[in-house]
């Protein structure tokens, strides 16, 4: 009889947690969210992911507070979204990185595939291949030219290892069979810093970080990375017009949860986030970076986590190719 009623009471107890998770998870959310960028404060993944908070935080009825923890190229910050409690309450909006950084790094505090619940898609950013407003070459051929006679001779900014900015560089550099003299920085805001004041020749961004500074004659645009000229820089030809093939980078953006997050949990900010996406603003906002949300349909947990499989596989190619690790 003992175990009869001990069993009893196992199973109301587990009922009744059951019954709390389903409560909590239903009125979700009952305070401020939290996404962590992991990068600085003023770069692209921080513009893209401020416009997106701003419009989640509409539909979920809860502000939407961004949080940027930049440092060891982005690997900081999606380690410490992994070990937070998966509460729904903090998340992860990360770009390309989360998919190159297993190649890059030898030991990471979390596994990008096993460690975090994907939520969806948000944008793929095309990049800009960019220099000083007074650096010599004049067009895209002329640039070719000049980094090929000078190499090391020449600076080019990222914004440290994993970074959207090294990858670029990386397949640009791997594309000529050059090298230059890469200067690294904590973030591509104070790179961009640097460029503006000239202190820099080169850098490659995201469209989010340079199109203002392109349209207003502040930095030099040679070249974009997608396989056709965007609509926002309608000048800048294509690195192929150049003669550099096969040269096709976007820059991709997911919004994670840590693992085990409930699945009603997940499914709500799913849906917070594609009402962000198709909202009108937000649109524009994108539009006017040289991007675009990604439709409903990939906004999704399925979707990003097909996206991060394949490029996962993807870069451990390219990066073990280049012989590029982190330190």
């Amino acid at each position: 009889m003992k175990t009869l009623f001990k069993t009893l009471a196992i199973g109301l107890v587990a009922s009744s947690a059951l019954s709390a998770v389903a409560v909590s998870a239903q009125d979700y959310p009952t305070q401020p969210v939290t996404i962590v960028v992991p990068f600085s404060a003023g770069g692209p993944t921080d513009t893209v992911t401020r416009l997106v908070a701003a419009a989640m935080s509409e539909d979920l009825g809860q502000q939407v507070v961004v949080q940027n923890v930049g440092g060891a190229g982005g690997t900081l910050g999606a380690g410490q979204v992994a070990a937070a409690a998966n509460d729904g309450y903090t998340l992860l909006l990360h770009h390309i990185g989360m998919s190159t950084a297993p190649a890059l790094y030898a030991s990471l505090p979390y596994s990008p595939m096993e460690d975090f619940a994907p939520i969806g898609l948000v944008t793929e950013v095309p990049m800009t291949m960019v220099a000083r407003k007074d650096f010599e070459p004049a067009s895209l051929e002329d640039l070719i030219a000049y980094v090929k006679e000078n190499g090391e001779n020449v600076t080019y900014a990222n914004a440290g290892i994993g970074a959207a900015s090294q990858l670029c560089g990386l397949l640009f550099q791997d594309a000529l069979d050059i090298k230059l003299t890469e200067v690294p920085y904590q973030g591509t805001g104070p790179a961009m810093t640097d460029l503006l004041g000239g202190q820099i020749d080169m850098m490659c961004d995201q469209t989010t970080n340079t199109t203002s500074q392109i349209q207003a004659g502040e930095i030099k645009a040679y070249a974009v990375t997608t396989p056709e000229r965007i609509a926002v820089l309608p000048d800048v030809p294509t690195m192929a017009e150049g003669g550099v093939e096969n040269f096709n980078l976007s820059i991709w953006h997911g919004l994670y949860a840590p693992a085990g997050t409930d699945p009603a949990i997940i499914e709500r900010l799913t849906s917070a986030l594609q009402a962000a996406l198709a909202d009108e603003n937000v649109g524009n906002s994108f539009a006017e970076l040289g991007t675009y949300p990604v439709p409903a349909s990939e906004a999704t947990p399925d979707a990003l986590a097909e996206k991060l499989e394949g490029q996962t596989a993807l870069w451990a190619e390219v990066i073990a190719a280049a012989g590029v690790a982190a330190q």
